[in-house]
C-alpha cells in the first residue's frame, strides 16, 4: 500500500489541518519505507537510506593494481582464508574475488553470490573459461545470501554492504550458514548510505543487532575503501 493510499484509507473524518499534514508527508516522502514483509514498526522506524545496486559493466572492477591497493592477500590472511576453506563473497559483482579465493582454497569451495542474475551468469563464464571448479553461483536476495546451512568458514563483502537493502535482516539470515569460528568481513568507505559509502559506526550497530561482535578492525585497505571491519556471530 501507498502513502497516498493510506492517506485516503485513513483521513476520513479527520480535521483538514491534518488531513493537509498528512498529504505533505506523504508528498515528502515521510511515509512507509520499502522493508521486508512483515517486519516489525522497530524495523521500519530503523530503515535507512542504502545506494542502488551497481548494474552497469562489470569489467569496471578489474582495474589493475586493484590486488595492492585492497593488500587482498593481507584480507585473506586476517579472514583466515587457506587451503581447503570454504568462503562466500556476497555482492561479487564480476568475480574478482571470487577467483582470488578459488586459486587459494584449492579443493575448498567459493559461493559466490549477488542479486543481480547478469553478474551470476557472468561469473559462471569467468570461472568455466579459468577452469575453476570450486565455484558455485547463487542468486541470492535482498535480505538473505540463500546460502547452504553450516557451509562457509569465511565470508567476504567488498564495497557491497552500502547497496544492501536490509542490512541487519541479511546479516541475521546469513548466521546459519557460519561455520564455528567463521569470519565475516566488510570493507567499505564511510558515506551516508545513498552515495555508495555507509559509516563504520552504522556498520558495527547493525551488526551488533543481526548477533555479531567486532573481532577486529583495520585500515590498510585503500582503493578509494575507509575500513575493514571483521565480525564473528555472537554463540
Amino acid at each position: 500500500m501507498t502513502c497516498r493510499d493510506e492517506l485516503r484509507r485513513t483521513s476520513k473524518g479527520l480535521p483538514v489541518i491534518l488531513r493537509l499534514v498528512f498529504f505533505l508527508a506523504c508528498s515528502l516522502g515521510l511515509g512507509a519505507q520499502s522493508v521486508p514483509p512483515g517486519a516489525s514498526p522497530a524495523a521500519v522506524e530503523q530503515q535507512r537510506k542504502t545506494s542502488e545496486p551497481y548494474t552497469g559493466d562489470l569489467s569496471v572492477f578489474e582495474s589493475a593494481g586493484r590486488d595492492k591497493r585492497l593488500q587482498i592477500d593481507r584480507v585473506m590472511d586476517t579472514l583466515s582464508i587457506h587451503a581447503g576453506k570454504s568462503v562466500a563473497d556476497i555482492g561479487a559483482g564480476s568475480g574478482w574475488f571470487t577467483v582470488r579465493a578459488a586459486k587459494r582454497v584449492g579443493t575448498g569451495a567459493v559461493y559466490a553470490v549477488d542479486i543481480n542474475p547478469e553478474a551470476t551468469k557472468y561469473i559462471e563464464q569467468r570461472v568455466e573459461k579459468e577452469k575453476l571448479r570450486n565455484v558455485k553461483t547463487i542468486l541470492s536476495k535482498p535480505d538473505d545470501p540463500m546460502l547452504p546451512a553450516n557451509s562457509v568458514d569465511a565470508v567476504l563483502m567488498l564495497k557491497t554492504y552500502h547497496e544492501v537493502a536490509h542490512p541487519v535482516e541479511l546479516l541475521r539470515n546469513l548466521r546459519t550458514s557460519l561455520r564455528t569460528g567463521a569470519k565475516v568481513g566488510i570493507i567499505d568507505r564511510n558515506g551516508n548510505g545513498e552515495n555508495h559509502g555507509v559509516a563504520k559506526d552504522v556498520v558495527i550497530r547493525e551488526a551488533q543487532e543481526a548477533g555479531y561482535r567486532l573481532s577486529g578492525q583495520y585500515d590498510f585497505v585503500k582503493d578509494d575503501m575507509d575500513y575493514f571491519l571483521v565480525f564473528t556471530a555472537e554463540q
